[in-house]
């Protein structure tokens, strides 16, 4: 343990102060030395400290978790490969473009349910880049003539862009357009849990319901604001704009905490593929059963380490892990354990499985150990 660890009370202690020192930091150099602050964003500001503090303590506990530690283990090994490097990036890369990115994963369960949620992503990642950017100083805009304004990030002067241009536009209604499209997958979200009869049995309210309903008041208040100064000439602007900032700050410091919290998580899939990619006769493991190609070498390590951390003894009765067995040949030694089956009970014939498929018997290599006649013929006669 370093000297740097034993001066905090855990690693999510630590791990949160150093992030609140980057955050601190991030907003003395983007404002300029705290110059030209808004305080009107006070609220935000406060919340999304706590947002980040709360995000630090979640994923400092997620990362800790065994399954978690060996997945990003195996990923930096990988990373470190120079044998692989090459087709490591092309996982990592298909996947961000699949699964981030398109989030095809989702499409697969309906085209309804995929606009739906990459609507709801991307609409709460647009938004929270800008409320961020825009709260911690990290950007602004300032006016360089009267028909020129520029853009600063992290205080250093960029792109000109007119007042009028569309380049302008897009960024001043930045909110508005991420509103819009949370304000449409949202609604497609309620109605089909609304009709779906399944997701009525299953649903919670304060787990599956709240977050929707929270993202709503969010996004409706927020568009309110644009009604009001576009519209109505400034009507009650100033008690929407308070209404909206509780209902923000409410949404981040609980973001951390609920249903939510999955979308930071989720790029951890990216690794994923990296680390298991099957290359036919080089790293695969066949079952220790049936002798069929069953997975790879490196991801069932992970999982009899995992397990091992985990005090969990997965193991048959002559000491072999099950992690070495395919599916479903390790239903086969769950029903031969439930049943007392004596090891004479016969060669095992090919088992249906879920998907269909014929899945040969334990005979292929090790027919011997498992399955030899308790009696032969001879002596029944």
């Amino acid at each position: 343990m370093s000297q740097l660890e034993k001066s905090f009370y855990s690693k999510s202690s630590m791990y949160s102060f150093i992030v609140v020192v980057i955050l601190f930091m991030s907003m003395w150099i983007g404002t300029g030395q705290f110059s030209h602050m808004d305080w009107m964003l006070f609220g935000y500001m406060v919340s999304t400290f706590i947002f980040f503090i709360g995000m630090t303590v979640r994923l400092t506990s997620w990362i800790m978790r065994p399954a978690t530690h060996e997945v990003i283990k195996r990923s930096i090994q990988k990373m470190k490969s120079k044998n692989s490097q090459k087709r490591n990036g092309k996982a990592i890369f298909k996947t961000l473009i699949d699964n981030i990115l398109l989030q095809k994963y989702i499409f697969k369960r309906g085209v309804y349910r995929g606009i739906q949620h990459w609507l709801i992503a991307w609409g709460c990642i647009g938004s929270l880049a800008i409320t961020f950017g825009l709260t911690l100083g990290w950007m602004h805009f300032k006016l360089v003539d009267s028909s020129t304004y520029q853009m600063v990030v992290f205080n250093i002067p960029t792109i000109q862009m007119a007042a009028d241009g569309w380049l302008a536009q897009m960024f001043f209604e930045g909110l508005n357009i991420t509103a819009s499209m949370l304000l449409i997958g949202l609604a497609m979200a309620i109605i089909r849990r609304i009709r779906d009869k399944d997701l009525k049995v299953t649903q919670r309210a304060e787990f599956d319901l709240f977050p929707l309903y929270l993202l709503l008041a969010v996004t409706l208040t927020g568009l309110f604001l644009t009604v009001s100064y576009k519209l109505l000439g400034g009507w009650m602007h100033p008690q929407l704009a308070l209404i909206h900032q509780i209902t923000v700050v409410v949404f981040l410091v609980y973001f951390p905490f609920g249903k939510l919290v999955h979308l930071p998580m989720r790029p951890m899939a990216a690794s994923v593929p990296m680390n298991y990619q099957e290359t036919p006769g080089v790293d695969t493991r066949d079952c220790s059963g049936c002798g069929e190609l069953y997975s790879n070498d490196e991801q069932i390590e992970d999982v009899k380490a995992i397990l091992g951390a985990q005090a969990f003894d997965l193991k048959n009765d002559e000491g072999d892990w099950l992690a070495d067995y395919c599916p479903a040949c390790r239903r086969k030694l769950r029903v031969m354990s439930q049943l007392n089956l004596p090891k004479g009970a016969g060669k095992a014939a090919p088992v249906q499985t879920n998907n269909g498929i014929h899945m040969p018997g334990f005979g292929r290599k090790r027919s011997e150990d498992f399955y030899q006649p308790a009696h032969s013929g001879k002596e029944e006669l």
